[in-house]
């Protein structure tokens, strides 16, 4: 009798892991599906993403919609029926400034966004949300209004399939225009590593608050930016300057990280002042932490 191998896709929810992978749409079903294979598990007790009900297949119906498992106990053809799409739309802000794009590891910072923002846009079209994509960096450079058609999923991973690092980052003003730009009541999602001017980027952020959207701030740094543990004696340049330090990076670590952890509790501090959601996060840490807390998000705002 064949044995039935179950695939193990909580390892897709390691970041290079996915980076491994050919395509975006196999990134974000992957880590999706890592996900959710999670969700019964402690500590995730009390969180599922379900379908409405099911209906009998359909000539016209999507060949994606057919529950497999439904058929292997029944022999019949079964569509995943979803519930009405919702009055809410997410807008995924992604910073694509020169900054994201340094990496001490695998993956840069950049990447992980864009696979965080793929599978976020996957789930929340898989469950008829409404998802846009704005890619920014001193400026606006795409902005995809939100939709929650599947065939509007293929246009938003195209667009971060071949991303590449931009110009110096000025995130406020992308702030301070979207949110002149969005009129109803929104969800904002900004990924970004916030290395700009804390005050400026406080400031479009509290923009969305006084024009009632909800807001989620996923704060990305590699690794080394947080720990700045730099064995060797290096130079350092920036990625938006290109200005140049050379140093002995074990003489100013101490103050480095003191100044580094102000800047992250500033952040902290103002965003939660602000009733606005912040997560920090490693470009190293698994995908299913960042879900989570849109879930969570999600079934907060209905």
């Amino acid at each position: 009798m064949p044995v039935k191998v179950q695939l193990d896709y909580r390892k897709y929810l390691n970041p290079e892991i996915i980076s491994r992978l050919k395509n975006m749409q196999l990134r974000a079903r992957l880590i999706v599906e890592g996900f959710i294979s999670g969700l019964h598990r402690s500590p995730y007790h009390g969180f599922s993403v379900e379908f409405s009900d099911y209906r009998p297949y359909m000539p016209g119906d999507e060949i994606r919609h057919i529950d497999w498992k439904a058929y292997g106990k029944t022999n019949r053809f079964y569509i995943k029926q979803f519930e009405e799409e919702t009055n809410l739309k997410t807008y995924l802000l992604l910073d694509t400034s020169a900054s994201m794009g340094y990496t001490s590891q695998k993956i840069s910072k950049l990447e992980y966004a864009s696979y965080l923002a793929a599978a976020l846009s996957f789930l929340m079209i898989e469950q008829r949300d409404a998802v846009g994509l704005v890619r920014f960096d001193q400026k606006i450079r795409q902005y995809l209004a939100p939709r929650s058609m599947p065939s509007y999923l293929s246009e938003i991973l195209k667009s971060l399939e071949n991303i590449r690092p931009g110009e110096k980052s000025e995130s406020a003003k992308t702030f301070h225009e979207m949110a002149e730009r969005i009129h109803r009541r929104g969800l904002i999602i900004v990924l970004s590593d916030l290395l700009d001017e804390p005050d400026e980027v406080l400031s479009g952020l509290k923009h969305f608050r006084h024009k009632h959207h909800e807001v989620i701030v996923f704060h990305i740094l590699d690794p080394m930016e947080i720990h700045f543990d730099f064995k060797k004696n290096a130079q350092f340049q920036d990625l938006e300057t290109n200005e140049k330090l050379a140093t002995q990076p074990w003489h100013i670590r101490a103050e480095y990280r003191k100044l580094m952890n102000a800047f992250i509790d500033n952040y902290k501090r103002e965003c939660r002042a602000n009733r606005i959601d912040y997560v920090l996060l490693e470009s190293s840490m698994s995908y299913d932490r960042v879900l989570l807390e849109y879930l969570i998000k999600r079934k907060r705002l209905g």
